[in-house]
């Protein structure tokens, strides 16, 4: 009969490894769980690095936004009143013009021709009226002597008539010559910028010619047509009709950088039926020449403006099922930490990057802006200021939020 002392060995070493192996996890679980010297409630872990900025107080203009193209205040095409040859040329491309100023010549000579040939005629045709009226008065003396009859005195009346009508004739041919002469010389009409050149000297130009000589555009001032949506008529018009000046932004095609300001000056008579929208005429001084015809701008039309609101950035501002919130920065009284709090806010208008609230944030409070998506109501957080951000917008330094003012009242409560 074998002993089986001996191979009892295996069976000893896998439960020492077995045993091994269950100390190495509950160790592992152990050092997993927290401490317990944590005090209960306390937020866990290292302070959510975000930006914060101040709110503040102030006025929001309302305005109405729409598209629109800048037109010229007046154009004209400038073409000759006679028919002659191009013979010279006084004006540059793009030159700035003023009323009156010489634009172009044409040949002067034949109508210089022409007032010359009246002149002799008109001389001639008073020579012979004078001549007329010496017969008519040496006539009525035969007449009275009984020499001629009054038939011949009556006809030499009537031929100082003629000669007195070919004298007005004259003098219209003369006052012709001399306006054709002055058509001669092109001035400019309006005072403007001239465009590109349409003729070349030396060109026989025409008055029935269609394209002209060349372009004037009015540029100070300039008008700008825009259109806004029909359900914001009533709105404008009630201003217009108060006698209120409304003010118009011209901002460039991004809708970024501001162009040019101006006022408005009326409104069509008319809604577009197939677009639901109306037009508007601004005008602009246009001093710098900033605007150019038929150049595409966004308008901002200033309609209203939004006292005493609470004022944060645009990027503050979070949506969730219940409704708009921001996340605040305040110091928790218990703890002392600078924590998120989340409080509901009613927005009163937005402009640009900033939004307007009428309720719910005080001006002081201190506003996160960016890293909202770390956040939860009381999370430990560690704001820092924005780049680039003046003493007025800068959040205050960890663990010291600002106070609030009890103006304002404020719910309380995630949103989520």
């Amino acid at each position: 009969m074998r002993r089986a002392g001996p191979r009892r060995w295996p069976w000893l070493v896998t439960l020492l490894l077995l045993a091994g192996a269950a100390y190495e996890l509950r160790a592992t679980r152990a050092s997993r769980q927290p401490a317990a010297t944590e005090a209960p409630g306390k937020p866990v872990g290292p302070s959510v690095p975000v930006v914060a900025a101040t709110a503040r107080e102030g006025d929001m203009p309302v305005y109405l936004s729409g598209l629109g193209s800048v037109l010229a205040f007046n154009t004209v095409t400038v073409r000759s009143r006679v028919d002659g040859q191009l013979s010279s040329i006084a004006f540059k491309e793009g030159q700035f013009v003023h009323q009156g100023d010489l634009l172009a010549q044409i040949d002067p000579r034949p109508f210089q021709v022409q007032l010359e040939q009246a002149l002799g005629q008109l001389a001639k045709d008073q020579a012979q009226r004078k001549d007329a009226e010496v017969n008519f008065e040496r006539y009525k003396l035969l007449l009275k002597e009984g020499v001629i009859p009054q038939q011949q005195l009556d006809t030499q009346a009537a031929l100082v008539g003629q000669f007195d009508g070919a004298i007005t004739s004259d003098q219209s041919l003369i006052d012709n010559a001399k306006l054709q002469l002055t058509y001669s010389r092109i001035t400019a009409p309006i005072s403007g910028r001239i465009g590109l050149r349409l003729v070349d000297v030396g060109n026989i130009v025409h008055a029935s010619d269609t394209n002209g000589l060349l372009v004037i555009t009015q540029l100070q001032p300039v008008s700008v047509i825009f259109s806004l949506p029909q359900d914001q008529l009533p709105q404008v018009n009630a201003k217009l009709r108060s006698g209120v000046q409304l003010a118009v932004d011209a901002y460039d095609r991004e809708d970024a950088a501001k162009i040019a300001s101006g006022k408005l000056q009326t409104i069509d008579n008319q809604i577009d039926p197939t677009t639901g929208t109306y037009k508007l005429k601004s005008i602009f001084s246009n001093a710098d020449n900033s605007l150019f015809p038929n150049q595409f701008v966004n308008v901002h039309l200033l309609v209203d403006t939004k006292r005493n609101l609470t004022i944060v950035p645009t990027a503050a501002i979070q949506r969730g099922p219940q409704g708009t919130y921001i996340y605040g920065v305040a110091k928790d009284p218990a703890t002392k930490d600078t924590v998120a709090r989340i409080y509901s806010v009613t927005i009163a208008q937005t402009t640009g990057n900033s939004v307007g609230l009428s309720s719910g944030l005080n001006p002081g409070d201190v506003v996160v802006i960016d890293g909202q998506d770390k956040l939860q109501d009381g999370t430990r957080v560690n704001p820092s200021a924005p780049a680039g951000a003046n003493g007025a917008d800068r959040s205050p330094a960890p663990g010291a939020p600002k106070s609030r003012s009890p103006s304002k009242g404020r719910a309380g409560g995630s949103p989520r």
